[in-house]
């Protein structure tokens, strides 16, 4: 029974995204704590290394460096880091910081985190290669 991919990805997407859920949650707790919440910084710090690391790994599998199971595969990056990342939750956040804080806080938060999501998948993928 799981040897069948059909039971064996579902579960291990399960696994992945507990784990990045859960990391996803106690950052966020950890970044309020330490910084309130007049800009989402454990949002944006969350979206900045999700991104890296997708870059990191996918290009580490893609370009053969590590060679992974399917489902470990799956686990780590539907998984783990789909449920780590957040932007469902930075759109969220996009609007309240439009609605309660300065244009520019709004601006600099959506900006910033997609431009800089974009550059650390691409560091990601620079540092992966580095090490090959």
């Amino acid at each position: 029974m799981l040897q069948d991919p059909t039971i064996r990805n579902p579960l291990a997407i399960s696994f992945g995204a507990i784990a990045g859920a859960l990391c996803r949650y106690y950052l966020t707790l950890w970044f309020v704590q330490r910084f309130g919440t007049v800009f989402p910084y454990g949002t944006f710090f969350i979206n900045v290394t999700g991104c890296f690391a997708m870059g990191l790994f996918v290009t580490l599998i893609s370009e053969r460096v590590f060679i992974l199971p399917p489902e470990v595969q799956l686990m780590i990056t539907t998984g783990f880091l789909g449920a780590y990342t957040t932007f469902s939750t930075y759109g969220l956040e996009s609007l309240i910081v439009l609605r309660d804080r300065p244009l520019v806080a709004a601006m600099l938060y959506w900006a910033g985190s997609a431009i800089l999501g974009i550059v650390s998948v691409q560091l990601g993928a620079i540092v992966a290669r580095l090490g090959g």
